[in-house]
């Protein structure tokens, strides 16, 4: 299909009447990449400007219009964007006719989805703005589940821990689950700085604002994931690598960070699917199948 905007002059029936809705509402205009693959773009006062969303819809969202659908929040990673899922994965065939909506929120550069020390807020974009969006223009449903990669895998822990109850289920695919271990602060620092971003930009000095990278720590508040269905995932990288040497190196420097959140999770008795394996880069090649692994918790909490 190729690729158009609806805007308030579309027909007014099925899903042109919706997004027509739309575009005088919350999320101004709305792109149809394909059949069941739009891009909204949300005004945000979190963020101080407008942001991006992709959103899959379900297959037969304009056939059912008094139905309510979960929604499946998908993250993505440092240096990428909103549109990497469908990108890099088969994200879009695999949710057909699963009856949900898988939502791809901005996560900024870095895909850190924090509050950063400037007053720029990822965490209130995606778990408020957007999820005002859906709720109200989409028929999304109260029931979510969130999942990500990297930096995003960081944030699928943290939303679900800073925010108990909010998220049905969540998932990790080589996050940054513990962000005050030894060596992970210099990590963090390096992703910021890779954007052109001035150091300690994100949480302040690890040193001296000690105190809110503990706030922003999930191993920190792994107590609060109590009742949650919890995936995490990573490889070790360099150890059992086949030679790929930048995303093996990157893999891993975060196997002692996953494995410190599990071990917090494991002395709370908290429960938590792992798949700790052998080798392994930094990427999706690893990254889709650990989706994939993870699907039934996902699934199972969305009511699937």
């Amino acid at each position: 299909m190729h690729r158009r905007t609806v805007v308030k002059a579309a027909a007014a029936t099925g899903l042109a009447a919706l997004f027509g809705a739309v575009a005088t509402t919350r999320a101004g205009a709305a792109t149809q990449i394909s059949e069941r693959v739009f891009d909204l773009s949300i005004a945000s006062a979190a963020l101080g400007r407008s942001a991006p969303v992709r959103l899959i819809l379900p297959t037969d969202f304009d056939a059912q219009p008094t139905r309510t659908w979960p929604v499946l929040y998908l993250l993505h990673g440092a240096h990428d964007d909103y549109n990497s899922w469908t990108r890099e994965t088969d994200i879009e065939a695999f949710t057909e006719g699963l009856g949900l909506i898988v939502a791809m929120p901005d996560g900024g550069p870095t895909g850190i989805p924090t509050k950063w020390r400037d007053g720029t807020d990822y965490e209130t974009f995606q778990l408020a703005e957007v999820h005002a969006v859906l709720r109200s223009d989409y028929r999304a449903s109260t029931v979510r589940a969130v999942a990500g990669v990297s930096t995003g895998g960081y944030g699928a822990i943290a939303h679900a821990a800073r925010h108990p109850g909010a998220f049905a289920a969540a998932a990790s695919y080589s996050g940054i689950l513990d962000t005050t271990l030894f060596g992970v602060p210099p990590l963090v620092d390096a992703i910021v700085a890779r954007e052109n971003v001035a150091a300690w930009s994100l949480w302040g000095n690890p040193v001296f604002q000690y105190a809110t990278w503990r706030d922003y720590n999930p191993r920190v508040r792994a107590s609060a994931l109590s009742g949650t269905p919890l995936y995490v995932s990573n490889g070790s990288g360099l150890a059992g690598g086949t030679g790929d040497l930048l995303p093996e190196a990157l893999e891993s420097a975060l196997w002692p960070s996953a494995h410190s959140f599990t071990s917090a999770l494991n002395l709370l008795r908290i429960p938590v699917t792992t798949h700790y394996y052998s080798g392994g880069g930094h990427s999706w090649a690893y990254w889709q199948p650990e989706f994939r692994a993870s699907w039934p918790i996902l699934a199972s909490a969305l009511g699937l």
